[in-house]
C-alpha cells in the first residue's frame, strides 16, 4: 500500500530505534557538525509522521569522512555508496544515511545548513534538524517517476508559515530557481487561498525572470533533463544526441571532493550507487 500523510506518530523496531539513537550520542559526544533530515525534519516542521527505515544526517564532504574513520573504530560497518553524496552507516539489518548533498552535484550540503539547522529531540536524544530552507533544497530534485517530494515541500511552505526565509531559499537555489518556481506553483495549485504564504515580491521576481527568458530565449542553454531525472531522460542523451549534464556535474563534484580529500584518496574508485528509489533524502 501507498503511504497516506497523517499526524499519528508511527513506531519502528527498537533495534533500529536503538542504532539511531546510538549514532547520534556519538556524533553528539564527539560535537561533529550535523543535523537531522528526512522524516524527523519533516515532523518537526509539518507535524506529518511518517515510517522511515532510515536515519538522514546531514553534513559537509569532509565531516561525512572523519564521522566515517570514528564510527568504523567504533565497531559500525560503514560503506561509502556514493562519494558525490552518500555513505551509510550498518549495524546489523538497520542503517543510518550520511548525506553531503543530491545525488545530481547540484545543490551540496556546506557549513551554514549546519549552523542553521533548529534545535530538537530525535528519539530521546537532544540534536538539531534542518531549517526549512534547507530541507525544501534538499527536495527541489526529488522529482522522479519512482518519487516527487513536491507534496513534502509544499507541506514545509504550509507549515512555516510566516517564518520561511525566502531570501534564503532564493540564495539556495541560484541557477536552479526555475525548480523553485515549478513547486512554488505546485503549493499555489494546492492552497490557493494561502497564496500570500509566498510573499508577493518572490512571485514578481521568479515570474518576471521567467517572462525575461521567454522573451529571449537563449539558444545555446544546455539541455537539463538529466539533473530531474536521469532515467526518464535518457532517450534524449542516447538517441537524440543531448549532452549528459548529470555526467557533467557530477565529474565537477568529484573533482573538488578529491581536491579537497586525503593524499592519495581515489573517490573515483568508490562504489557509485544511483538507485532511482534513493537520490536524495
Amino acid at each position: 500500500m501507498l503511504p497516506v500523510t497523517s499526524s499519528m506518530p508511527t513506531e519502528i523496531p527498537e533495534q533500529q530505534a536503538a542504532l539511531f539513537r546510538e549514532v547520534l550520542l556519538v556524533l553528539e559526544e564527539r560535537h561533529f557538525p550535523y543535523a537531522v533530515s528526512g522524516a524527523f525534519a519533516l515532523r518537526q516542521h509539518t507535524g506529518i509522521c511518517r515510517s522511515t527505515k532510515d536515519l538522514d544526517l546531514f553534513m559537509t564532504a569532509s565531516t561525512s569522512l572523519e564521522v566515517l574513520r570514528y564510527l568504523e573504530q567504533r565497531g559500525f560497518e560503514c560503506e561509502v555508496c556514493d562519494p558525490v553524496w552518500l555513505a551509510k552507516v550498518h549495524k546489523g539489518e538497520f542503517f543510518v544515511d550520511l548525506i553531503t548533498g543530491m545525488s545530481n552535484g547540484v545543490v551540496v550540503v556546506e557549513d551554514a545548513w549546519i549552523d542553521r539547522a533548529s534545535p530538537a529531540v530525535v528519539h530521546g536524544i537532544e540534536t538539531r534538524v534542518l531549517a526549512p530552507e534547507e530541507l525544501v533544497a534538499s527536495k527541489i530534485f526529488v522529482a522522479k517517476r519512482e518519487r516527487f517530494d513536491g507534496a513534502d515541500i509544499a507541506h514545509v511552505i504550509y507549515g512555516t508559515y510566516p517564518r520561511f526565509n525566502w531570501d534564503r531559499e532564493l540564495q539556495l537555489m541560484g541557477e536552479h530557481w526555475e525548480m523553485l518556481l515549478w513547486s512554488l506553483l505546485l503549493f499555489r495549485y494546492v492552497y490557493p487561498a494561502q497564496t500570500h504564504y509566498v510573499p508577493a515580491r518572490i512571485w514578481s521576481r521568479l515570474v518576471e525572470r521567467l517572462q525575461n527568458e521567454i522573451a529571449k530565449p537563449d539558444p545555446k542553454a544546455r539541455f537539463r533533463g538529466s539533473l530531474v531525472d536521469e532515467n526518464m531522460f535518457a532517450i534524449d542523451i542516447n538517441e537524440w544526441g543531448l549532452a549528459n549534464l548529470l555526467e557533467e556535474t557530477r565529474k565537477v563534484r568529484m573533482e573538488e571532493l578529491e581536491r579537497s580529500a586525503n593524499p592519495g584518496v581515489r573517490l573515483a574508485e568508490l562504489p557509485h550507487d544511483t538507485s532511482p528509489n534513493r537520490q536524495s533524502a
